[in-house]
């Protein structure tokens, strides 16, 4: 059964199981790091932190996406037997674990997600009761998170990167189907990762990694391409929202330079029903609402009126 591009198929979590597919799940993002690009409080705040967590609920997110690690480009990251990160897993997880465990005593039933890429804060964030882990490092920067995903049965996000973030500003850029093919060999990796560690095949959905070691115009080609991933059998979930490439694209507006990352909200909203379109069936957003009312637009035109 499929609806557009996307097939209608089941999501395994740890406690429970997701529909894809039929309509756009909407990860509203929920940071607690004083230096993502995005724009963050400079200051931690718990309560803050779980009230703007519950006001995205409030807005309609299916899913919470949790994360205190920024991967923004020039980050020094690293996990178990890899280069030293910048934010050590205690530091990770005393910003992170407090934020999960309030939403989820303020709401019991949300699905949380964590955004981390260090087995040992997975571990911690799904004993608090995390549903799925968001690894933009694809399995790739500790090699200890497949196993660890094996061993609590989570549900996955798996990025593709190219590089580390200190490393994307040196990086060559790539023809169109250069790009792809790396994309789709990196997937198809960190699929066959998962296949090694005993993961369930169900419990996995891939992310294109937008911005993620890709430069400029790179990501346009990579969204207009994005369809052809779904060859590899899983479910996409597609994170655009605030990205640099965006900024650049409206430079004509602000004469000539990139719009800041607070007058990127309309451009957001556009790469994302571009991504639903081409095959997205989850998309990662920092204004829940605004996501929510165009992606149900998107949602009627992949159904084509049916």
């Amino acid at each position: 059964m499929t609806d557009g591009n996307r097939k209608v198929t089941k999501w395994k979590l740890r406690t429970r199981t997701l529909e894809l597919g039929r309509r756009t799940l909407v990860m509203g993002v929920v940071n607690v790091t004083p230096d993502s690009f995005s724009g963050v409080h400079a200051h931690p705040d718990l309560d803050r932190d779980v009230a703007d967590a519950v006001r995205l609920l409030d807005e309609g997110a299916d899913i919470l996406d949790i994360g205190a690690e920024s991967t923004r480009p020039g980050a020094k990251v690293g996990g178990g037997g890899g280069d030293e990160p910048t934010v050590s897993a205690a530091e990770e997880q005393a910003r992170l674990l407090p934020v999960v465990e309030g939403v989820l005593r303020a709401r019991p039933g949300a699905i949380v997600s964590v955004d981390t890429y260090k087995a040992e804060t997975a571990r911690a964030a799904i004993a608090a009761g995390a549903e799925i882990v968001n690894d933009v490092s694809g399995f790739f920067w500790d090699f200890g998170m497949a196993a660890e995903a094996a061993k609590t049965e989570c549900g996955l996000v798996l990025m593709h990167t190219r590089g580390k973030p200190d490393e994307w500003a040196a990086q060559a850029q790539l023809e169109p189907d250069e790009l792809i093919e790396q994309v789709r060999t990196g997937l198809e990796a960190s699929l066959m990762n998962a296949e090694a560690a005993g993961i369930s095949q169900d419990s996995i959905v891939l992310d294109p990694g937008y911005g993620f070691g890709k430069r400029g115009a790179e990501n346009f080609g990579l969204l207009a391409r994005q369809a052809e991933l779904l060859e590899l059998g899983r479910p996409l979930l597609a994170g655009v929202s605030r990205k640099s490439f965006l900024g650049h694209a409206l430079a004509p507006l602000y004469g000539g330079s990139a719009a800041p990352v607070d007058a990127r909200q309309t451009a957001s909203v556009a790469g994302m029903v571009a991504a639903i379109l081409a095959g997205a069936s989850i998309v990662r957003v920092h204004q829940v609402r605004q996501a929510m009312e165009a992606a149900l637009v998107a949602d009627g035109v992949m159904r084509g009126g049916v």
